[in-house]
C-alpha cells in the first residue's frame, strides 16, 4: 500500500476541523438564548441528518490508510480494469479510494445511471474481453435494482464480479436511510442466481475471498459472484500488515478420456452426424477448434448463437437447416447446449400443449452445465435422454476429441466424408443465395424492413474491424444470414435470461471492451429495451465509448403483441385489439431527441428507406472518431 500522506486530504480535514469548532461555538452561544416554544410538527433530527448529517460533537480524525485503500490494492491485483457503478453512500470510502488512492486507473470508475445498467455493461464487456470487470452495488436497494441483470448473466453463464456494500453492525449505522439500505444477509437476494458469495469480516478475509471469487467466476461454468464490502471495514484505518493472495486460475474441466473415445467412435461411424453448438466457444480458440472438428468430419454445424461459435459463411454452417438436419441425423453432438430437449423436440403452443421427438439419433452432450445447477430458478430446461453425457467444458474437451476422431479415420471413411462435404457445400451456396433473394422482399417498403436495415448497415461497416454487440432474434436473424461473421468477437449472443433492459447497456459494455482494440462496435437496438435504461447513452457519451446504436423502432413490444393476438385467436375474440398495452405510440417516442439530450449524435426517425444509407454513413463516421451515435429507424415488426 502507498505510505505518502495526502496533502489535499489534510487541508480538507483541517478546514473541516475549523468549521466544526466554529459550529460548536455557535451552538454554545445559541444555548444561552431563551428556548423557543416547542413545535409539534417539527421534523426529527434523525430525518434531517439521515444521509449526510454530523453529530453535535465530533472528534475530527484522519485515516491515511483506510481499509478501502487495501481493497483497491486487491482489485488491482486481480487485473480489473473498470468498475461500473451508480454512486451510493454505502461504498463512499471505496469510491474515494478508487479515484484518489488508486488514481482512477486500473480500475477506472465508470459512471452509470442505474445498477441494472452497470451489471449489463459488465455482462457485455465480459463476453468480448473474456474476463470480468467489477460492479459496485449500493446496499439493499442496489442489489434489488441489479437483480434482473445479474439473473441474465447467470442464465448466460457469464462471469460478472459484484461488490455489494453494506453496514452489518447496527451500532455503526447513521439514523434514517442507512438503516433502510442495510441488510442482515446482504447477498440473500442474489444467492439463487450467483455461483458463490461471501461477506468478509476482516480485511484478510476480504483479500482471500476476493481472489477466491475471481477464480470461481472464471472456472467453467463461468457465472456471477458477489462479495460484500462492509462499511466499517472500508472506513476504519488499516492497523496491521496485510497480504494479498496470489491469483491462479483453475484449468477448465476436460472430458473423461474414455467418454471422449466413445464419442469419437460414434461420430466417425455416423453417416449423418450433426454438431450443434450454443455457448461452446468461450474464447477465440473455441471457434477455431470447432471449425477443425467439423472439417475433420465434414459434418454440418448448427450454431444456436449463444456465442460466436462458427463462421457464418463457412460451407459447413447449416444453421438455417436445423430442423431438417436434426430429423435426418443418426448422431448429434451437442456442445454447451442450453436446451438439448428443445433442440430435438417440436413443441406446439396450443390450447393443449404437446410435443414430439424429431429424431432417432444417438445424442452426445458435452457441457460444464452438468457440473453446476440450482433448483429455484428454472433456466435448465426439460431433461433430455442423452446417450453419452460428458460433464466437462466443451472448448477444453475439443482438442482431445479432435485427436481421437483423427486416429479413427480410415481411407474409406475419409472418402465418405469428402462426398458428404461436397453435398453440404452445394447446399450452403444455395442457402446463401436464397437468403439474398428473400432479403430483397419489401426492399422499398416503409416502415423499413429488418432485412434492408441489416443490409444497409453491413454495407457501411464491412470494410472495418467490426463487432455486432447486440442480439439478432428480433430482426429475424438477418445479420447472421447476410453478414460475414468469422471472428469470435464479432457476435456476443443474447441476454441469457431474456430480461428486457439488457440490450443497450450490454452493447455499451461490449463496446468498451472493443474500444481498446480499435474495433467498430454496432448495435441493432430494440426500442422497448432502450426505454428500460436510456441513461446508458449518457454513460457512453460521458466516457467516450464509441458505439453505433441503430434503432429497431417498431413502436411496440412486438413479441407481446403477437402473444396477445394469439390469445385473442384462441379465445375467438377481436385480434385487432392486440396492441393495447403493448405498443409504444400515441405519442411516438423520438429516440434521436432522447440521445441528443444525453450528448449523443443522433438522426431520425427515418422511415424512407432511401434516407437510411446516408444517415448510417454519417453516424459511422462519428463512431470512427471515437464517439457514440444513434440512428432512429422506423421498422417493420420483425
Amino acid at each position: 500500500m502507498k505510505t505518502k500522506p495526502s496533502l489535499a486530504r489534510r487541508k480538507f480535514l483541517k478546514g473541516t476541523a475549523v468549521g466544526a469548532a466554529l459550529a460548536t461555538t455557535a451552538r454554545r452561544a445559541k444555548a444561552q438564548q431563551p428556548t423557543p416554544a416547542r413545535q409539534t410538527a417539527a421534523p426529527s433530527a434523525a430525518a434531517r441528518e439521515a444521509e449526510t448529517g454530523t453529530p453535535a460533537a465530533v472528534e475530527v480524525m484522519t485515516a491515511e490508510h483506510p481499509g478501502s485503500d487495501f481493497m483497491v490494492d486487491v482489485l488491482k491485483s486481480l487485473g480489473i480494469e473498470y468498475i461500473c457503478a451508480n454512486p451510493g453512500s454505502s461504498f463512499r470510502s471505496l469510491h474515494e479510494s478508487v479515484i484518489n488512492y488508486g488514481g482512477n486507473r486500473n480500475p477506472e470508475l465508470l459512471s452509470c445511471c442505474h445498477e441494472e445498467s452497470a451489471v449489463a455493461m459488465a455482462h457485455g464487456y465480459a463476453k468480448v474481453e473474456g474476463k470480468p470487470l467489477a460492479v459496485f452495488l449500493h446496499g439493499a436497494v442496489g442489489a434489488q435494482h441489479a437483480a434482473m441483470a445479474v439473473y441474465n448473466a447467470f442464465c448466460d453463464r457469464v462471469p460478472v464480479y459484484l461488490i455489494s456494500a453494506n453496514l452489518a453492525d447496527a451500532a455503526s449505522r447513521r439514523p434514517g436511510v442507512e438503516w433502510a439500505h442495510s441488510v442482515q444477509d446482504s447477498n440473500s437476494l442474489l444467492r439463487d442466481f450467483t455461483k458463490w458469495d461471501d461477506a468478509p469480516a476482516s480485511l484478510t478475509h476480504f483479500a482471500e475471498s476476493a481472489v477466491r471469487a475471481y477464480q470461481i467466476a472464471m472456472t467453467p461454468p463461468t457465472l456471477p459472484v458477489v462479495l460484500v464490502a462492509d462499511g466499517d471495514l472500508q472506513e476504519n484505518p488499516v492497523t496491521d500488515a496485510l497480504r494479498i493472495p496470489k491469483l491462479t486460475l483453475a484449468s477448465p474441466p476436460q472430458g473423461d478420456s474414455g467418454a471422449v473415445a466413445d464419442a469419437a467412435r460414434m461420430l466417425v461411424a455416423a453417416e449423418n452426424p450433426v454438431i450443434i453448438a450454443d455457448r461452446a466457444a468461450r474464447t477465440p480458440a473455441g471457434m477455431k477448434l470447432l471449425v477443425e472438428l467439423a472439417e475433420t468430419l465434414q459434418a454440418p454445424v448448427i450454431d444456436q448463437g449463444g456465442r460466436m461459435n462458427f463462421p457464418t459463411r463457412h460451407a459447413l454452417n447449416h444453421t438455417d437447416r436445423s430442423r431438417t438436419l436434426v430429423a435426418d441425423a443418426d448422431v448429434i453432438l451437442g456442445l454447451e447446449l442450453t436446451d438439448f430437449w428443445g433442440t430435438v423436440h417440436s413443441f406446439r403452443d396450443q390450447l393443449q400443449r404437446s410435443s414430439a421427438l424429431l429424431t432417432k439419433a444417438k445424442l452426445i452432450s458435452v457441457t460444464a452445465g452438468s457440473l453446476y445447477i440450482k433448483s429455484n430458478y428454472q433456466d435448465f430446461q426439460r431433461y433430455e435422454d442423452v446417450d453419452l453425457p460428458i460433464a466437462a467444458d466443451a472448448e477444453a474437451t475439443l482438442p482431445s476429441l479432435i485427436e481421437a476422431v483423427k486416429r479413427l479415420i480410415t481411407a474409406d471413411r475419409k472418402r465418405a466424408f469428402a462426398d458428404r462435404g461436397a453435398k453440404l457445400a452445394a447446399a450452403s451456396r444455395d442457402a446463401q443465395e436464397r437468403a439474398r433473394t428473400e432479403a430483397a422482399y419489401a426492399w422499398d417498403a416503409s416502415p423499413i424492413s429488418t432485412a434492408r436495415l441489416s443490409a444497409e448497415l453491413w454495407a457501411q461497416i464491412k470494410n472495418d474491424d467490426w463487432s455486432l454487440v447486440s442480439e439478432v432474434a428480433f430482426v429475424s436473424r438477418w445479420p447472421l444470414r447476410l453478414w460475414n461473421f468469422d471472428k469470435h468477437y464479432q457476435f456476443i449472443g443474447g441476454s441469457g435470461g431474456a430480461g428486457v433492459g439488457y440490450g443497450a447497456p450490454a452493447s455499451v459494455g461490449a463496446a468498451l471492451a472493443n474500444r481498446q482494440h480499435g474495433r467498430l462496435s454496432v448495435s441493432i437496438q430494440n426500442d422497448g429495451d432502450l426505454m428500460y435504461a436510456p441513461g446508458v447513452l449518457w454513460t457512453a457519451a460521458h466516457h467516450r465509448i464509441p458505439v453505433l446504436s441503430v434503432m429497431h423502432n417498431n413502436r411496440a413490444y412486438h413479441q407481446e403483441v403477437m402473444h396477445v393476438e394469439r390469445m385473442a385467436l384462441r379465445h375467438n375474440r377481436d385480434v385487432t385489439r392486440g396492441g393495447i398495452g403493448a405498443t409504444l405510440d400515441d405519442p411516438n417516442i423520438d429516440y434521436a431527441k432522447i440521445a441528443q439530450g444525453m450528448g449523443v449524435h443522433a438522426e431520425g426517425p427515418i422511415s424512407d428507406p432511401k434516407d437510411l444509407g446516408p444517415a448510417l454513413r454519417r453516424a459511422v463516421e462519428i463512431v470512427r472518431r471515437g464517439e457514440p451515435a444513434l440512428v432512429d429507424v422506423v421498422t417493420q415488426p420483425r
